[in-house]
């Protein structure tokens, strides 16, 4: 948790954040703690559930992913499948997907930048639910700086910690490029959700993800 005056501005965020949530026909929740977090995902995920993730690592340092795995749902772990495209193309019709969001803008607008596309591809369409977990950390004033979050800050970590050979990975900036390996190959912006009640957005009063 942050210290108690960012506490207090992130209290004050927050709500003009799930305002703007509202306003694009998606749902907003906040957390103070990553333990609240938590218990607000799995109130939204029925036990049965089919349920399925990218690369989430928010998912896990909440505890979400562990408690997955443990409780009673039907959790695809492509982790542990040997046909990784299998799993990845059950996550569109798996009643619940986990995410996170590489950026998102105080009014409400969600930034994702992936590389294989299989992220993107379940947050637009196919699972039932989509049920985000973000940090404080990623809100920015608006969508310009959420996207230029999401290249500049979010992108290279996440290729360093892939062992990418991209430029960003050496330099720690966005080169632009079109390397071979580069995971800036499909942005989603999300504005507006079709379909109420499909898209649920954990914020938490936490650094969490990159």
């Amino acid at each position: 948790m942050y210290n108690a005056m960012t506490v207090k501005r992130n209290d004050l965020l927050s709500e003009k954040v799930i305002k703007g949530l509202k306003s694009r026909n998606m749902d907003g929740y906040y957390a103070h703690t990553k333990e609240e977090a938590l218990q607000i995902a799995l109130n939204l995920i029925p036990e049965g559930s089919s349920v399925t993730m990218g690369g989430c690592t928010s998912s896990a340092e909440i505890g979400l992913t562990q408690a997955l795995k443990d409780g009673n749902y039907n959790f695809i772990d492509r982790d542990k499948e040997t046909d990784k495209r299998a799993a990845m193309l059950k996550a569109y019709d798996a009643d619940v997907f986990i995410a996170s969001a590489d950026a998102m803008s105080e009014d409400g607008v969600l930034v994702n930048i992936d590389g294989n596309a299989n992220r993107v591809s379940a947050i637009a369409q196919g699972p039932k639910k989509v049920v985000f977990i973000v940090g404080m950390n990623k809100v920015c004033p608006d969508t310009d700086s959420a996207l230029k979050r999401a290249r500049g800050t979010a992108a290279p970590i996440n290729a360093q910690r892939f062992g990418l050979d991209t430029p960003c990975a050496k330099t720690g900036s966005c080169m632009n490029c079109k390397s071979p390996d580069t995971i800036c190959c499909q942005f989603l912006i999300t504005r507006y959700s079709k379909h109420p009640g499909r898209i649920h957005v954990i914020l938490v009063d936490e650094h969490l993800g990159f």
